[in-house]
């Protein structure tokens, strides 16, 4: 359909002869500074805090993985899907996967962490919001730069809109999540084009986002396996203290609610998720010769697997949409989301509260606070900003606010680069006339 293929800026909205829309959006997509600076910001750990624990451009790839995987299975099984009777209702594998890939670009340094300094430092001083997912379409729709564009990387609705999980304006009251009113406007207006239901994501985005959550689930816990975060015994499982914790974090996350943890008993359900995770560990443990390394991989694939072949569409009464969720015989499949939801907890427990990961992110955001009150300041800002940024700002200024700007600035930043002018301002890193910012 052709709306798919609409492109907000590009001068011609021409096709290209040569190679398929979408891929011309990969291309654009890999190829941009934003996707590369993704090796270094943190996914849990620090980025360059080992070899083997995962960056945000690992986990994005990896969902991206699983979600064309999946999207390529979904049209054998649902046929409407090939019917192209709604731009909204299709599943197109190299959409998703463009999705998936450009998810976390609007993710700053250090993490959440950062995320939640950036906005605090806005709302209290200036009213306005910092949100990681609007964030994604800042970059993508007006800081990343083409030759034939005066903003953005121009790409294809179909891909704007499956990388929109939140398709609210995040400056209307009461939002938490959703796209800045800058950028809201456009993508309003191709969701107007669609015939999208209010507040309904697209089917590509859906499934982009549960695959975001099948990655948190089991690649995070494996990277806390690794990191002894985690341990494989009955000891760790059995602990009141974990299960307590893990408890608390479900009650409290208002996210929760479609999931119905008030119908049943959660301590309850922890404890069996935990059983039967440790009875999984045991067997994989033992066919792959004790060998931890080896298991703990296999335990990935099972679990990843596990989530992947349950995912499915169903009619969603409550929307007047379709849904993507784990569906089991025709039904949505609760009890595998509060499973994974358990295992995302977990990883959030024992590695986000771990007090050295938290002394970490105590160190970076006092860091971020410094930078903060550096650049904030317009006239001494503009001496220590780079100057391609500086030029960028003069021609959008009357569109683009300073306090914007600097959180623009920062939230670009590998975790590497923030620790670098952070030490050039304030601590014993004297830098170089001659370094390339």
């Amino acid at each position: 359909m052709e709306r798919r293929k609409l492109r907000l800026n590009e001068s011609s909205n021409t096709y290209s002869e040569e190679r398929d829309e979408v891929e011309r959006d990969y291309a654009r997509l890999i190829q941009s500074p934003a996707f590369r600076r993704l090796q270094g910001k943190s996914q849990v750990f620090g980025a360059g805090s080992g070899d083997y624990y995962r960056t945000r451009l690992t986990h994005s790839i990896e969902v991206s993985q699983i979600a064309r995987e999946v999207a390529r299975k979904l049209p054998k099984q649902y046929p409407f899907l090939m019917k192209a009777e709604h731009p909204g209702l299709m599943m197109e594998a190299a959409v998703v996967e463009c999705a998936a890939l450009a998810h976390d670009l609007g993710h700053p340094p250090f993490g959440h962490r950062g995320e939640e300094v950036l906005n605090r430092l806005l709302s209290e001083q200036y009213g306005l919001q910092y949100e990681g997912n609007a964030q994604n379409f800042r970059i993508l729709m007006f800081l990343e730069k083409r030759a034939e564009s005066g903003n953005g990387l121009d790409l294809t609705a179909a891909v704007l809109l499956a990388i929109n999980k939140y398709p609210f304006n995040l400056e209307e009251p009461g939002r938490l999540k959703g796209v800045y009113a800058s950028e809201w406007g456009a993508i309003e207006e191709l969701r107007e084009k669609w015939g999208m239901p209010k507040e309904a994501p697209t089917l590509e985005a859906q499934l982009m986002d549960l695959c975001d959550d099948i990655a948190y689930s089991t690649h995070d816990i494996e990277d806390g396996i690794r990191a002894g975060k985690i341990q494989m015994n009955p000891t760790f499982f059995e602990d009141p203290r974990l299960i307590d914790h893990v408890v608390q974090e479900i009650v409290c996350d208002d996210g929760n609610s479609a999931l119905h943890w008030d119908r049943i008993d959660i301590r309850a359900k922890v404890i069996k998720v935990f059983e039967q995770y440790l009875e999984q560990w045991e067997e994989v443990y033992r066919a792959s010769a004790q060998e931890a390394s080896r298991a703990r991989r296999e335990m990935k694939a099972r679990s990843v697997s596990l989530f992947a072949m349950q995912i499915g569409i169903m009619d969603d009464p409550a929307t007047g949409w379709k849904k993507v969720t784990f569906v089991r015989d025709g039904k949505q499949d609760i009890e595998l989301l509060r499973t994974m939801e358990v295992l995302k907890k977990l990883a959030w427990v024992t590695l986000i509260k771990d007090f050295r990961v938290q002394r970490l992110q105590m160190r970076s955001e006092i860091m971020i606070e410094r930078l903060w009150d550096s650049f904030i300041q317009p006239e001494y800002g503009k001496l220590i900003i780079p100057p391609d940024w500086m030029e960028n700002y003069e021609h959008h200024k009357r569109h683009w606010s300073w306090a914007r700007f600097v959180a623009d600035y920062i939230s670009g930043m590998t975790d590497a680069y923030a620790e670098k002018v952070y030490g050039e301002l304030y601590g014993s890193q004297s830098g170089s006339i001659y370094g390339m910012d």
